[in-house]
């Protein structure tokens, strides 16, 4: 039985150790320097291709943008996808008081970010990506990532008393959500403490959890009409299988069945690492959705 620890590091080394790939096209959606999209042309040439947005994992937390996220994307490029490579505001750079860690997230910045790239995304493929097809659209995520990919699939029934700009008045145009490894339950991760605490700092902390929990959590945003699923390793010590377990039991709960696909021998990083079997797999839940 290999040490669980020795094998997240090496399967970790492994998807980090891949160059980063230059996008085609970049665009903004806002006037920070991280309310950037990335574009990437299907690698074939095909025209009107399944447009995926992704968006980047590493807790919320600054020092991981979407670079790491860039041989993936590329990888999805060359399977036939055109790709959407979101930026957004993260965490201080600084940790908290007493803390050793960078801060999780932004509140409300990282949020008004995910919503305002993805309301941009259409208007802004049809000039610098136009081989994306616009009314073939899946969402996908990993880790934190994987979190805010649920959350901007389930815009739609946010609370009146959310933020303005987070909500929508309709099911957003989506085949689907593909969440990888996702932060999807919010007290689960909390009692497993995912990523050094990850979840609380990203809500600002425990005086404002239960308030901004509402808003942001996906097992409490339920059900949403939108086809969903989640792919996850047995082995993830970094997001384990149980706040996936969770997520899909508040769906259930919640009349909706979400996808699960359970990959054996399969830790974190593999789902997004183009020399792993499970990016594969990852590709084909994809385009289950897509085509």
């Amino acid at each position: 039985m290999p040490d669980p620890a020795a094998r997240d590091a090496a399967e970790e080394a492994s998807a980090f150790s891949h160059p980063a790939v230059a996008p085609d096209a970049t665009a903004a959606y806002g006037e920070h320097p991280d309310q950037v999209v990335d574009f990437y042309a299907p690698r074939d040439g095909r025209q009107r291709a399944p447009l995926v947005v992704a968006l980047h994992g590493g807790a919320w937390r600054a020092p991981y943008d979407r670079q790491h996220l860039t041989p993936f994307v590329d990888f999805l490029a060359r399977r036939g996808f055109a790709v959407a490579n979101v930026e957004y505001r993260r965490g201080s750079s600084i940790p908290r008081q007493g803390g050793t860690a960078p801060v999780a997230g932004r509140w409300p910045e990282t949020f008004d970010d995910v919503a305002a790239a993805l309301d941009a995304v259409p208007r802004l493929a049809a000039e610098h990506l136009p081989q994306a097809d616009p009314r073939r659209i899946v969402l996908t995520g990993h880790s934190a990532g994987g979190h805010l990919a649920l959350w901007a699939a389930a815009r739609h029934v946010l609370a009146p008393d959310a933020p303005a700009s987070w909500r929508l008045p309709a099911p957003p145009p989506l085949r689907g959500v593909v969440a990888l490894a996702p932060i999807a339950h919010f007290d689960r991760s909390v009692e497993l403490g995912v990523c050094g605490d990850a979840v609380t700092q990203l809500l600002g902390g425990e005086g404002e959890f239960d308030v901004r929990a509402r808003h942001a959590d996906p097992a409490l945003l339920l059900p949403t009409g939108i086809a969903t699923t989640v792919v996850q390793g047995r082995d993830d010590i970094v997001v384990p299988q149980a706040v996936a377990d969770a997520y899909v039991e508040a769906a259930a709960k919640a009349g909706e069945t979400v996808g699960f696909t359970l990959l054996q021998d399969v830790g974190h990083f593999p789902l997004i690492d183009p020399a792993a079997d499970a990016c594969a797999v990852v590709a084909e839940e994809i385009a289950q959705l897509a085509f």
